[in-house]
């Protein structure tokens, strides 16, 4: 029987994971697995909510800004990169915490990458050259007809997801959900599993607020200096999406503002729903005293 765990820190954007995750982390002197995919990229500090370098310096973190948006780091590549790390860790002891909303790649390290069969590289050409000619949007219709159930839990405003689900969908005649059951890969350690959340307008109360600090943080300067690379699949991010389009002089600052809370609230919606699937979760309030979940991870080793 294992003797080494993984603590993995689940729930929406602007809950209190990285405040709880640190707690944590100083209570059991141990070390941090960021897996918000968005914080692995160095340029991109402010409109990803990176932890300050207080919180840096208060317990050592891993897969924070070590990366550049001009990297092709894909979630195989922190499935692999991630074990070492925490493997490594538990050579010094028994606990390591990962900490973030990023669905797919926490599942990656805790219970490994579903297996999807080989198709066309043609129908993801073909995919491609429709997102380019007519929209997202245009794809996101096909596969809310096509994979109902992956349109509600992938991450709708990626194009990259889209058209990988898509490609399965139309290149095995399947759903692309109905691939997501594969066996659980064994992992050298045990997964307890925390979830945080509130009632939903408190959610949406603190996104909004989040929104607000990040832009009296200078988003927009951080914005402005990524506009060129656009381009990159890794900018194609809530908080910089909308503000190129400012830019670009499609919409108005304010406008693009609210769009960012909007798109972020329902970046939140879509993380409760993937989350709420894994009945591993032990779901606290956000307010929760640190004692009672500390005493719930003892009980669980």
């Amino acid at each position: 029987m294992t003797n080494t765990y993984l603590i993995s820190i689940v729930g929406p954007t602007a809950i209190g994971k990285t405040a709880l995750s640190i707690k944590l982390a100083r209570h059991f002197k141990t070390e941090i697995l960021s897996a918000d995919s968005r914080q692995f990229y160095k340029e991109m500090a402010i409109g990803t909510a990176v932890p300050s370098e207080d919180e840096l310096a208060a317990a050592k973190h891993h897969f924070i800004q070590h990366k550049s948006i001009n990297d092709n780091y894909t979630v195989g590549d922190f499935e692999r990169d991630a074990i070492k790390v925490v493997e490594d860790i538990h050579k010094q002891n028994e606990l390591a915490i990962m900490v973030g909303g990023s669905g797919l790649y926490v599942k990656a390290v805790t219970k490994g990458l579903d297996d999807f069969p080989d198709v066309d590289k043609s129908i993801r050409e073909d995919l491609n050259e429709t997102l380019q000619n007519d929209g997202l949007k245009s794809l996101q219709e096909k596969l809310k007809v096509l994979d109902p159930v992956a349109y509600q839990t992938i991450a709708i405003d990626n194009p990259q997801r889209v058209v990988r689900a898509l490609e399965i969908c139309i290149g095995t005649s399947k759903p692309y959900s109905s691939f997501l059951t594969n066996p659980e890969k064994k992992r050298s350690f045990k997964t307890i599993s925390i979830g945080l959340d509130a009632e939903r307008a408190e959610i949406y109360d603190r996104i909004n607020q989040r929104v607000d600090i990040m832009i009296d943080n200078s988003l927009i300067d951080e914005a402005k200096a990524l506009f060129p690379f656009r381009h990159l699949n890794a900018l194609n991010t809530v908080g910089y999406k909308e503000l190129f389009q400012y830019f670009d002089g499609t919409m108005t600052l304010d406008f693009a503002i609210s769009e960012i809370k909007k798109n972020t609230r329902r970046f939140a919606k879509r993380q409760l729903t993937w989350f709420r699937k894994d009945e591993s979760i032990k779901w606290f309030n956000y307010k929760t005293d640190i004692n009672t979940i500390t005493d719930y991870i003892e009980e669980q080793l």
